[in-house]
C-alpha cells in the first residue's frame, strides 16, 4: 500500500516531467521471481525503473538511509521504504555482500522482483565496469530466479555531480530477455561458475547500454579517480608554494639590487661634489706664496 503511495506520488510527477523511453517491457514476467541486473549510472535509477513498471521492485540500500537520527533522517528512512528499498548494513568485510544476498533470496522468495547492480555502485564516468561475482550469481543459482538485464541510459546527464538542479531531459531504459542459468544449479560456491555468471550478464548489459566496458571494478576506479585528484591537488599546491617562493626570491634580489645601485649612486655624487668645489692643495699653495713673492719684489729694490 506504501509502495502504491510512493510510486504514484512520485512516479507519476517523475514520468511526466522526464517522459523517459521504454524498450522491451514485455520482458518483464506479469507474476513470479525475476532478477533486475542493470547498469548503474545515477541514484535515480531506483526510482525511474519502478516508475515505468507495473510491478513492486525491490532494491538495496546502505543501512545509513535508514538510521540516521533526526526529522531528516526519519523521513529518508520513510520514503526509502515506501518505495521498496531494502537497508543492507555495510560493516565488516564482507557485511555488504551477505546482507545483500540475504535481502535478494528472500525477495524473490516471496515471488517478487529484485532489483541489483552488479557494479556494486555508480559508475564514476559513464562507462561499464565489471560486476562483482557474489551477490547477483549467488542469488540466481541459490533460487534459479531468471536475470533480466536492464540498461539505464542517460540517467546520469540530469543531475551531475555538483547541480543541484535537474535537467530536464528524456533518459531511457532498455529491458532484455530473461538469462536463464538453471545449468549452474547447485553450484552457487563455485567461484568460477559465479565469475561466468557475472560476466554474462554483463555482456548483455553492455550490448543493450552500448556503454564502454571496463575490466575494472569501479570501487577501485573511483579509488584511483580520488588519488589522482589528489596528486593533482597536490602538485597545484606544491606548484603554487614554489612560485610564491621564487616570488619572494626575485623581490629580494630587485631590493637588493636597487639598494647597490643607491650606494653607487651615493658615492659617485659625493666624487663628483668633491671635483666641483675642492682644489688641488700644490695649486692652493702656491697662490699662497704668490703674495707674499710679489711683496718681496715690491720691497726689495727699497730697502737695497
Amino acid at each position: 500500500m506504501i509502495y502504491g503511495a510512493m510510486k504514484f506520488s512520485i512516479g507519476g510527477p517523475l514520468k511526466l516531467a522526464f517522459r523517459p523511453w521504454v524498450e522491451g517491457l514485455e520482458n518483464i514476467p506479469a507474476e513470479g521471481p525475476a532478477i533486475l541486473a542493470s547498469n548503474h549510472l545515477s541514484f535515480s535509477d531506483s526510482f525511474f525503473l519502478p516508475a515505468v513498471l507495473e510491478r513492486k521492485v525491490t532494491f538495496i540500500a546502505k543501512a545509513e538511509y535508514f538510521t540516521t537520527p533526526g526529522i531528516k533522517g526519519r523521513m529518508t528512512a520513510a520514503f526509502f521504504k515506501g518505495v521498496g528499498q531494502l537497508p543492507v548494513d555495510r560493516s565488516g568485510a564482507r557485511g555488504a555482500g551477505e546482507a545483500a544476498i540475504k535481502s535478494g533470496i528472500e525477495v524473490i522468495e516471496r515471488g517478487e522482483l529484485f532489483g541489483i547492480y552488479p557494479e556494486g555502485t555508480r559508475s564514476p564516468d559513464g562507462r561499464l565496469y565489471r560486476g562483482k561475482p557474489g551477490g547477483l550469481a549467488r542469488v540466481a543459482l541459490a533460487t534459479g530466479a531468471p536475470v533480466i538485464p536492464v540498461a539505464m541510459i542517460d540517467t546520469e546527464k540530469i543531475q551531475p555531480p555538483g547541480k543541484l538542479m535537474p535537467k530536464l531531459m528524456r533518459p531511457g531504459i532498455r529491458i532484455g530477455k530473461p538469462l536463464d542459468f538453471s545449468r549452474y544449479s547447485g553450484m552457487e560456491h563455485d567461484r568460477f561458475v559465479l565469475r561466468a555468471v557475472t560476466d554474462e550478464v554483463m555482456y548483455e548489459i553492455m550490448k543493450l547500454s552500448g556503454q564502454e566496458y571496463v575490466d575494472m571494478y569501479a570501487t577501485a576506479a573511483k579509488r584511483q579517480i580520488a588519488e589522482a585528484a589528489k596528486a593533482e591537488k597536490d602538485a597545484e599546491k606544491a606548484a603554487r608554494a614554489t612560485l610564491a617562493q621564487a616570488e619572494k626570491q626575485a623581490a629580494r634580489e630587485q631590493a637588493e639590487a636597487r639598494d647597490a645601485a643607491a650606494r653607487t649612486e651615493g658615492r659617485t655624487g659625493e666624487g663628483t661634489a668633491g671635483e666641483r668645489t675642492g682644489e688641488d692643495p700644490g695649486e692652493q699653495a702656491s697662490e699662497e706664496q704668490a703674495p707674499e713673492k710679489r711683496a718681496g719684489e715690491q720691497t726689495g729694490p727699497a730697502a737695497g
